[in-house]
């Protein structure tokens, strides 16, 4: 089934659970809202499962659990990850293909999200770690900026900087995909190990759907600087469910953590 034709299909299932409510409605001036406010949540569901790119999931291969976590942490002489109530950790190596540098990155995340990682082959690696429920439209996302390079003292950096490190984050699918991006406030999260700083970042931008739909969406990102890049990790939803959910992702991203120099990753890496 292409595309158009599955969000054609998915907006078509949600009106019809919703066709009873919604023949029930008259619609007055102060009803409006109330019918903006449903296509919204279909255009946010449509949109997280095509614009995600994950509509049928690949098995994880990260590391989930405390104890596993905690272990492959241990084995590498770092501290144990970061379980804020309510969330699972999970542990992977990104970067394992030769176009890649590797990371091992650590961030909690609800029970009940599916986690997708990276695929690797004889040309390298591609995607990236994602935990989310993509149903609704609440991701985590890894991304690592190579353009903005090693930064040190980012905790100095500006909002300029933060603002177009987290573009490139959203705008992986393409730069016509959200409109009307800023940065709502950036600052000092807890340091990590070693004195790692990592800045939490929040911000705010419409997606816009091949359907013709304009979603809000709101999030928070934790930025970090390890290696030879910047690493985000962003959290978000739509406008609507962030009210309910924001403190849940502002909890994955003070969990983030990840780790590049002084580490040996030869037992990990993919021969090329």
């Amino acid at each position: 089934m292409t595309a158009g034709r599955y969000v054609i299909a998915l907006c078509g299932l949600l009106l019809l659970n919703d066709v009873n409510s919604f023949s029930a409605m008259k619609m007055s001036a102060n009803q409006v809202d109330s019918r903006r406010a449903f296509l919204n949540n279909v255009a946010a569901t449509t949109t997280a499962v095509v614009a995600s790119g994950f509509v049928t999931p690949s098995p994880a291969l990260a590391v989930g659990g405390q104890k596993k976590v905690d272990a492959k942490l241990k084995g590498y002489g770092l501290p144990a990850a970061i379980i804020p109530n309510g969330l699972t950790p999970l542990c992977y190596v990104y970067g394992k293909g030769a176009n890649r540098f590797p990371i091992l990155v650590t961030f909690s995340h609800p029970f009940d999200w599916v986690v997708t990682t990276p695929s690797n082959d004889v040309n390298g690696e591609d995607g990236t770690i994602q935990a989310g429920e993509y149903g609704t439209g609440d991701t985590a996302t890894f991304y690592v900026d190579i353009e903005a390079g090693s930064v040190e003292n980012i905790e100095s950096k500006d909002k300029e900087f933060f603002s177009k490190s987290v573009i490139r984050a959203i705008s992986q699918k393409g730069d016509n995909m959200y409109q009307n991006f800023k940065i709502t406030n950036v600052e000092e999260g807890q340091s990590g190990f070693g004195g790692q700083k990592y800045m939490i970042v929040d911000f705010k931008y419409e997606l816009l759907t091949g359907a013709g739909f304009e979603v809000d969406r709101r999030g928070v990102a934790s930025i970090t600087s390890q290696g030879k890049a910047v690493e985000v990790l962003w959290c978000a939803s739509t406008r609507q469910r962030y009210k309910k959910l924001e403190q849940t992702l502002r909890n994955i991203a003070s969990s983030f953590r990840c780790y590049t120099d002084g580490l040996n990753f030869s037992e990990e890496l993919i021969e090329a």
